[in-house]
C-alpha cells in the first residue's frame, strides 16, 4: 500500500459546426447548445500502477473510437500504458452520432437502413427524413475530433497528478426505472402502456443507490467526485440540441455549491432495462414528440415527476443527484479519509458467445419483411419508420449471416481495486439483474458497475427478457444473450474476489 495520486481534467466535446445527433431510428441535427458535453478523466497512481478513468458525454463507445484515443494518447503521453484507460460514456442521446461507417452491424440505425435496402426496389430505396448540408461536422470529422478531446483530457489528468485523499461514500436519488412492461400473455415491451387491463408488473426492478467517491487535494479540499447511477442519461433523448442531459444539471448544481472547479465523473451503471421515467406514473411530454412509443391511447397524467422529456424534468433529476452528492459530502468524517490505498488494475480480455439466430427465425424474417414491402413500396421512398418497424426482422437477418464466421465476442474488462472499492467494466447496455448480482456476491464493500465502457455491443438481456422479447431483447438489439451475460458475471466476480483475498 502506497500514497495515492490523483489528477483531474476535463476536456468539451462541443465542436464549432453542428452535429448528427445519436439515438432514435430517425436523423436529428444540434439546433443549439442546452449545455455543454464534456469527457471528464481522473487519473489514479499508487502501488506503481496506473489508472486513467474518462466518462464522457457520448451515446457509445464503439471500437473504433477507442483505438483512434488509444493511438492519439500513445502519442501525447508516451508514459501511460494505453490499455490503462478506461474510456465510458453517459449514454446520452443529445451528443455525436459515432457509428462506424465501416462496419456493417454498427449500430440499430446503419444496420437496418443499409439492409433494408437489399429488399426494396430501386425507386423505393431509403432516404433520410433530413438533408444533411455543410453546417454539419461529418462523422469521421467527428470522430478524429472527439478523439483528440478525450486523448487530451486523459493526458492533463495524468499531468495533473499530485497527493491525494479520498473516501468512498454512498448515496441514494430516485433515478433509474425499469422501462421493460410485462403483460399478462407472457410478453414485455420497451416503453409499454401501464394504463390497460393487460398490464402485470414492471419485468425488473430498479437501483436508487448511488456509489460515490470523493477525492481531496493534500489539504483536504474537494477536488473531484466519481458518482455511479444505473441509468442513462436519457431524458432529453429526443430532442435536437446538444445536451449533457441530467449529468450536466448536477455537475452546474454541484459547482453551484460545492466550487467551480470541482469535477464531476459520472459513470452509468448497470442500466440496459432502466430509464429516468416512472411508465405507472405516466406523464405527457410538455411538447410534441415523434415516437409512437411515447404516445399514449389513454394518457392518464399521473401527480408525479415533471415530464421526463423535458427540460422541466432534466431540472428535478440533476438537483436531485447533486443535492445528494453535497448532503452526502457533508456529512463525511474528514478523520477518516484516506491519502494510502492499495490499488490494482487488471485488464482481462475475455469470449462470450454469440447470441445466434435459428434458421426459422431468419426465413421467418425474410418472409415479414418481403410482406411490409409489398404493402408499402405503393408510398414511395423508404423512411426511418420503415426502418424502425423492420428492425427486428432486418437485425435477425444480420445476425444470421454474421454467425456463419463468427463464434465468439471478443470484450475487454477492467477490474480495479482501491482500498475497499471495486470497479468492473464492461461494454454492454447491461441489464440491472447482472449488475444485482455482481455487487451482491463482491467482496469489495462497494461495487461501481461501468457499462458501455470500452466497446459497444448493445443490449445484453436477461434470459426472462429474452423469453418475453421486444426491443432491447430481441436478437437484433445486442451481441450477446443471457448465456454470456453470466459468464461475464462469474468472471467479474472471480476477479474482483481475487483482489480481496
Amino acid at each position: 500500500m502506497s500514497k495515492i495520486l490523483i489528477g483531474w481534467a476535463e476536456e468539451t466535446l462541443v465542436p464549432d459546426k453542428k452535429i448528427a445527433l445519436a439515438g432514435q431510428f430517425f436523423l436529428r441535427v444540434s439546433e443549439y447548445v442546452e449545455s455543454e458535453i464534456t469527457a471528464t478523466a481522473m487519473a489514479v497512481e499508487a502501488d506503481n500502477e496506473q489508472m486513467i478513468m474518462i466518462s464522457s458525454d457520448l451515446p457509445s463507445m464503439p471500437f473504433y473510437l477507442q483505438d483512434l484515443i488509444r493511438e492519439e494518447f500513445a502519442k501525447i503521453c508516451p508514459d501511460v500504458d494505453p490499455k490503462k484507460i478506461i474510456l465510458s460514456v453517459t449514454h446520452t442521446h443529445t451528443s455525436h452520432t459515432l457509428d462506424d461507417p465501416n462496419v456493417k452491424e454498427a449500430g440499430a440505425f446503419s444496420t437496418t437502413k443499409t439492409l433494408l435496402n437489399e429488399f426494396v426496389p430501386e425507386e423505393n430505396r431509403y432516404v433520410n427524413n433530413i438533408e444533411i448540408d455543410d453546417s454539419v461536422l461529418p462523422s469521421t470529422e467527428a470522430a478524429i475530433f472527439v478523439s483528440k478531446q478525450i486523448a487530451t483530457a486523459a493526458k492533463r489528468a495524468w499531468e495533473n497528478r499530485a497527493e491525494a485523499y479520498y473516501t468512498n461514500e454512498f448515496g441514494r436519488a430516485a433515478v433509474g426505472m425499469c422501462r421493460r412492461v410485462h403483460y399478462s400473455d407472457g410478453t414485455s415491451k420497451m416503453w409499454g402502456d401501464t394504463n390497460t387491463a393487460t398490464f402485470e408488473c414492471m419485468e425488473g426492478g430498479n437501483d436508487s443507490g448511488i456509489e460515490l467517491l470523493y477525492t481531496f487535494d493534500k489539504d483536504k479540499n474537494l477536488t473531484g467526485v466519481v458518482a455511479n447511477i444505473a441509468c442513462p442519461a436519457q431524458i432529453l433523448e429526443q430532442r435536437s440540441f446538444i445536451s449533457a442531459d441530467y449529468w450536466g444539471r448536477a455537475k452546474a448544481n454541484i459547482r453551484e455549491k460545492l466550487g467551480k472547479n470541482v469535477h464531476l465523473l459520472g459513470l452509468c451503471g448497470a442500466a440496459g432495462d432502466q430509464c429516468p421515467r416512472d411508465l405507472v406514473r405516466w406523464v405527457d411530454p410538455e411538447t410534441p414528440i415523434d415516437d409512437p412509443n411515447v404516445k399514449r391511447p389513454n394518457p392518464s397524467n399521473k401527480k408525479a415527476d415533471p415530464s421526463m422529456y423535458d427540460i422541466s424534468g432534466c431540472n428535478r433529476v440533476g438537483k436531485r443527484i447533486a443535492n445528494e452528492i453535497v448532503s452526502v459530502y457533508e456529512e463525511i468524517d474528514f478523520a477518516d479519509v484516506k491519502d494510502e490505498a492499495i490499488f490494482k488494475h487488471k485488464v482481462i480480455d475475455l469470449e462470450l458467445p454469440l447470441r445466434r439466430a435459428t434458421t426459422t427465425e431468419y426465413e421467418t424474417a425474410i418472409r415479414e419483411i418481403e410482406l411490409y414491402v409489398s404493402k408499402n413500396k405503393h408510398k414511395g421512398r423508404f423512411t426511418f419508420e420503415d426502418s424502425a418497424n423492420l428492425h427486428i426482422h432486418l437485425g435477425t437477418i444480420a445476425r444470421y449471416r454474421m454467425q456463419e464466421d463468427v463464434n465468439l465476442i471478443p470484450m475487454e474488462s477492467h477490474i480495479v481495486r482501491l482500498g475497499d472499492v471495486a470497479f468492473t467494466t464492461n461494454p454492454f447496455e447491461l441489464f440491472l439483474d447482472y449488475g444485482n448480482v455482481i455487487k451482491a456476491r463482491s467482496k469489495a464493500s462497494q461495487t461501481f458497475i461501468l457499462q458501455l465502457t470500452n466497446g459497444w455491443y448493445g443490449y445484453l438481456p436477461t434470459e426472462k427478457a429474452e423469453k418475453a422479447g421486444h426491443y432491447s431483447a430481441y436478437i437484433s438489439s445486442g451481441k450477446v444473450g443471457h448465456v454470456g451475460g453470466d459468464m461475464y458475471v462469474r468472471h467479474a466476480l472471480s476477479e474482483i474476489n481475487k483482489m480481496f483475498e
